[in-house]
């Protein structure tokens, strides 16, 4: 691993708060187990305070940090989707998560397939990361658009230029995928 993503993922565990190139566009990322830094970027954004962030995770043993069991069902659709673009909102229901999960018993988890995101997930554990834009801006393609945005910030990562969708947003219905963002990832048509 290089010394840049080691000096990263040290700013991440402390606290830090970045702008990076996930699997699909630009993110503000920052540990998604410290309420007060998810709040930051909260704040950062600009974002409704109602709306939840979507959290990258590393492995499959990161959701046992939220205490999420997952049904059989569950587990052979996350297993054809992650690692991927399909960000899927799963039940969370420990009080202890409520500034992740606001207003709602759920939230969105990503297991992205990037190597050098997982490196970071592996070391930092989960963390936001919402695109690197105000709330209601479209999404940024390249970091120089990103830092006038947000010029302050912890860290930085060029990607070049990111012109994708973001992820695809579904919940699972028993052995189904109900859709609520289309985006990069498309849903295999045995499970609609």
């Amino acid at each position: 691993m290089d010394n840049i993503l080691q000096s990263i993922i040290k700013k991440i565990k402390i606290g830090g708060i970045g702008i990076i190139p996930t699997d699909t566009i630009y993110g503000i990322v920052a540990n998604a187990l410290d309420p007060v830094v998810v709040e930051k970027v909260y704040d950062l954004k600009h974002r409704n305070t109602t709306k939840r962030f979507i959290v990258l995770i590393g492995s499959f043993a990161d959701l046992h940090l939220f205490n999420i069991e997952l049904k059989e069902n569950t587990k052979k659709i996350l297993n054809k989707l992650w690692p991927g673009p399909f960000s899927i909102d799963l039940p969370v229901s420990d009080k202890k998560f409520k500034y992740l999960t606001r207003d709602s018993d759920s939230l969105a988890f990503r297991f992205p397939k990037s190597k050098k995101l997982l490196e970071i997930l592996k070391e930092t554990g989960p963390i936001i990361a919402p695109s690197a834009n105000p709330e209601g801006d479209n999404p940024v393609v390249n970091l120089s658009e990103a830092k006038k945005y947000f010029p302050n910030l912890d860290f930085y990562i060029n990607g070049g230029i990111l012109k994708n969708n973001p992820s695809t947003v579904v919940s699972i219905v028993g052995d189904k995928v109900k859709i609520w963002r289309q985006g990069k990832g498309v849903v295999p048509p045995e499970f609609l």
